[in-house]
């Protein structure tokens, strides 16, 4: 098993100090009655331990229990907002929903923060400033196409964005009706497509990895391919995300590499609840695969043993994706992500762990629709 640079142990400590002070700040906050939300001030008193003076670090976080998908179903969403910004303007994002009541989370600044911290990851050789968007994905009350707009926004452009629910895209595969699947994807990419072709400068765009090959399917019937768009920068982001999808897509439809195509795509890994993960740079030379690193300290991704939730697997081992988020206005202590995946080592970019392969949790595999991811 390979080991960590020793010369990267200095920028480890100096990120895993960061990591226990900023976890120390947020627990502080969202327990205190000046500023935390009724629903962690009225959880504490069921805890057989004090947050503000028995949590002191990141690891003293294990003292919570797990977080539940069913806090974050149904309302009163007020709950959730914290004393001190109850006077803030807010939004309200959802997840899932495909049956049942949808996981809810309201934001004040939170997306912004998180995209505005994704997008100087970004080079703007690609991803020029001031260029325009396009969001190809969901849409409705999904964090997603409010993010990736405010982002467009922050780089000083315009993002234009399609009608898309994914819902309906679910639930038309759970039918078989596949027909409808097809005409429905169509639509979608028909949208795309007028867009793209009305002279709007668009250069960059979200697409998750299905809609990136429809569009270019689209483009191909069209006589025409994605460099001749004017596209020169794509992240994207779903379960579909492969080293054999992501070497298809660059070699195949894509036409090379960057140098080569002159676009430039690059994973993500995030949903409602933490944000958004960036991955380490995408080559041929490590056969495409994808490892992803969390945006510590707001968000922390561990991958730990099936068999106990609180022990990290070794590195390159495989385990479940357990998810922290720490930010001022959220906080999700050990939420246990539907992934899973192997545990990657610290690198210089991003000196704390990450996660590779990501795929659905094989507990429940079978059972899980993806739909345009």
């Amino acid at each position: 098993m390979s080991t960590i640079d020793t010369n990267l142990q200095p920028a480890i400590d100096a990120a895993r100090s960061r990591l226990d002070q900023h976890a120390y700040e947020m627990v502080q906050r969202h327990f205190h009655d000046s500023t935390g939300c009724p629903f962690w001030l009225e959880k504490k008193a069921s805890f057989n331990f004090d947050p503000l003076t028995e949590v002191k670090n990141f690891d003293d976080l294990k003292k919570f229990p797990l977080f539940e998908d069913d806090w974050l179903r149904g309302g009163p969403v007020e709950r959730w907002k914290m004393n001190d910004m109850q006077d803030q303007p807010t939004y309200v994002f959802e997840t899932g929903g495909t049956t049942g009541v949808p996981k809810s989370r309201v934001v004040v600044n939170d997306f912004r923060d998180d995209y505005e911290i994704f997008s100087n990851t970004l080079p703007d050789q690609y991803f020029p400033k001031g260029g325009n968007w396009l969001m190809l994905g969901p849409s409705g009350p999904r964090r997603l196409r409010l993010a990736v707009e405010h982002m467009a926004q922050y780089r000083g452009g315009i993002s234009f964005c399609i009608d898309l629910d994914p819902r309906w895209v679910v639930k038309l595969i759970k039918k078989g009706w596949m027909e409808h699947l097809m005409e429905y994807k169509k639509h979608c990419i028909d949208q795309a497509i007028t867009i793209l072709t009305a002279n709007h400068n668009i250069k960059c765009m979200f697409a998750t990895p299905k809609l990136i090959e429809s569009l270019c399917e689209g483009l191909d019937a069209r006589g025409m391919t994605m460099a001749d768009t004017g596209i020169t920068g794509i992240f994207s982001g779903g379960t579909e995300f492969t080293p054999q999808w992501t070497r298809f897509c660059v070699e195949e439809l894509f036409g090379g590499p960057a140098e080569e195509s002159g676009i430039f795509m690059t994973p993500t890994y995030g949903n409602t609840l933490m944000g958004l993960a960036c991955s380490k740079p995408v080559t041929a030379a490590e056969k495409y695969k994808i490892s992803y690193y969390a945006p510590q300290p707001r968000a922390v991704t561990e991958v730990v043993s099936f068999d106990d939730y609180n022990t990290p697997v070794g590195y390159g081992e495989t385990g479940r994706v357990k998810l922290t988020t720490l930010t001022p206005e959220f906080f999700v202590p050990g939420f246990m992500e539907r992934d899973e995946g192997e545990r990657e080592m610290p690198f210089e970019t991003y000196p704390w762990d990450g996660v590779s392969g990501v795929r659905p949790f094989h507990e429940i595999a079978s059972g899980t629709t993806v739909g345009v991811y």
